[in-house]
């Protein structure tokens, strides 16, 4: 059994990097998108169980919509706890793996997941997703799903594979477009358009743009 799971802080204040860029309405209709198509990225992938890692009713409500189970959790704590308690549930579930992506990351496609999936190795084995820059980390696969511990915020990626190798095993590094390009900071809204992508997320940021190019210079970027 492959549990996956995504930690989702509210959706209020999400992306606080995005501030200078959008308001807390495009902020808030961003992340609820960016949620929607990594979980139907994740559904289509047909994995055992999907976990959302949350304290938000309306993400438990979005999670639901594609088969996913909320796991709750009292207080925001930060990414990285939140991929622990999930973690640690994994394995009182009897999981055979555990795999974690971020919620930001709306251009993943099942076919990418299914790629780390492929190269998960026998036990104990660790399938490593950097970011586009290189310095986070955004997919990792364990079999089983303690591993190793997981510790999130740049550079993780490097973290992770020191962490891993320290304890004698050599992760699979799997880079693959979709899944590397996490939506933080405005420079990756460009990027996000520069895909191609016809994702929610993708089509949301591109009636903005198309919106400030009609208003002039003082409208969003």
């Amino acid at each position: 059994m492959i549990v996956a799971a995504v930690p989702v802080k509210d959706l209020v204040n999400a992306k606080q990097r995005l501030m200078g860029v959008l308001s807390p309405s495009e902020r808030h209709d961003l992340a609820q998108a960016m949620l929607t198509d990594v979980l139907r990225a994740l559904a289509d992938a047909a994995l055992d169980r999907v976990w959302v890692v949350t304290r938000e009713p309306a993400v438990t409500a979005i999670a639901r919509q594609f088969g996913a189970e909320p796991l709750f959790e009292t207080d925001n704590r930060g990414h990285t706890a939140a991929v622990a308690t999930a973690q640690a549930a994994a394995a009182r579930a009897g999981a055979d793996a555990f795999l974690t992506i971020p919620g930001d990351v709306p251009c993943v496609t099942a076919a990418e997941i299914r790629a780390l999936v492929a190269a998960l190795g026998p036990m104990p084995a660790v399938v490593l997703t950097p970011s586009r820059s290189g310095l986070g980390t955004n997919g990792a696969l364990l079999r089983p799903p303690a591993a190793m511990p997981l510790r999130f915020g740049e550079p993780s990626f490097d973290n992770h594979l020191a962490a891993a190798r320290a304890l004698r095993l050599e992760p699979a590094i799997v880079a693959l477009p979709g899944l590397g390009l996490d939506v933080d900071d405005p420079d990756d809204l460009d990027a996000l358009l520069a895909t191609g992508s016809t994702t929610e997320s993708a089509r949301l940021v591109a009636g903005w743009r198309l919106a400030s190019r009609a208003a002039g210079p003082s409208a969003l970027r």
